[in-house]
């Protein structure tokens, strides 16, 4: 019973959180292009423009749900259900933090201690595509059946990609657990530093996996309306919108597990601190860094201009898979001569 209530206080508070964060990341979106576009940004509602987030939440809440007479209803409402449930669900395995102490217990900081959590990241990513090719199907429009299918094809390109890279990071770590993973970047061995070209790999791959800018072609206002999401409307689109974010935040955290450390904070042990505040300091470093690679990639879209479809498939198969083998074979002839 401790066991389970342990958990669901865990699963609760992570979904609380990840659902402020989105109303957050909205306001800081707005402000960051606004900062780089050299305007002012939201500024009329609440002090600051900080109820900016809120008054959309208000707005989607209350606007009409208009469903097209020739959809398919229930494909149609299941569609951002089933985005949204892939994109929290991801977050399950990822060790936001060490262990902490409580009332004699010692509780691990993630939701599920699976020891195949790389593959379970993998499975749960690659349905997320289910999502946006449904919502393009079931609205029986040629804008948002295109949109899925570009969705459905850049997934499936890029998600090649991200597994060969994730590939040198297990062959550096030798097992499948996050939180080992994470154990074996202590002090400066981020996997940042062993494998590069498998971050960088991986980063490239997971803004094509979140429809991020420039790699948001399933979208693309200018040429599909809108998208997979052209006939949706209210709190469906709000779902849709609220997955986006979301997604962000767990591709930032998976980055930031695998690459950039973890909650690893380099010689922290150093310190002196006692068991409890090292590990409220680890959780403070993990957000950190996931805080940054939020913003970075929302510096991105505001920086850089959507690729045509032909140059996103060129860079994923002619490009991104061939350095992706690349990396594997040189983090592997490494690892046969100077060993792990």
């Amino acid at each position: 019973m401790d066991f389970i209530f342990i958990s669901l206080v865990k699963i609760i508070l992570v979904l609380l959180i990840i659902l402020t964060t989105v109303a957050n990341l909205v306001y800081m979106e707005r402000r960051i292009s606004a900062f780089i576009q050299n305007r002012i940004g939201p500024n009329r509602v609440g002090p600051w423009g900080l109820l900016q987030a809120p008054a959309d939440v208000l707005k989607l809440f209350i606007k009409e749900d208009i469903v097209p007479t020739q959809a398919h209803h229930f494909v149609h409402t299941l569609a951002p259900i089933v985005s949204i449930t892939v994109a929290l669900s991801t977050f399950a395995v990822v060790p936001f933090g060490d262990t902490i102490t409580l009332f004699g217990q010692e509780v691990k900081l993630m939701i599920a201690d699976a020891n195949v959590g790389i593959l379970y990241i993998l499975a749960m990513t690659s349905m997320g595509v289910y999502g946006l090719t449904l919502s393009g199907w079931a609205s029986n429009n040629k804008y948002s059946l295109l949109g899925g299918l570009r969705s459905s094809a850049q997934m499936i390109s890029y998600e090649l990609s991200m597994g060969l890279a994730v590939v040198g990071v297990i062959m550096i770590a030798g097992t499948l657990e996050l939180d080992r993973i994470v154990e074996l970047q202590a002090d400066w061995a981020w996997n940042i530093l062993l494998t590069p070209l498998g971050f960088l790999i991986f980063l490239v791959a997971s803004f094509a996996e979140t429809n991020r800018l420039p790699f948001d072609l399933p979208e693309a206002e200018p040429e599909l309306v809108g998208g997979y999401h052209t006939e949706y409307t209210g709190m469906k689109f709000g779902t849709f919108f609220l997955a986006e974010y979301a997604n962000m935040i767990t591709s930032s955290a998976i980055i930031v597990t695998l690459f950039l450390g973890g909650w690893q904070i380099p010689y922290a042990h150093y310190l002196g601190l006692p068991p409890i505040w090292l590990s409220i300091l680890q959780v403070v470093a993990f957000v950190l860094k996931v805080a940054v690679m939020l913003v970075f990639y929302m510096w991105v879209r505001w920086t850089l201009p959507r690729f045509r479809y032909d140059q996103l498939m060129n860079l994923g198969w002619k490009v991104m898979l061939p350095l992706a083998l690349v990396n594997v074979f040189i983090t592997g002839g490494w690892l046969l001569v100077f060993g792990r």
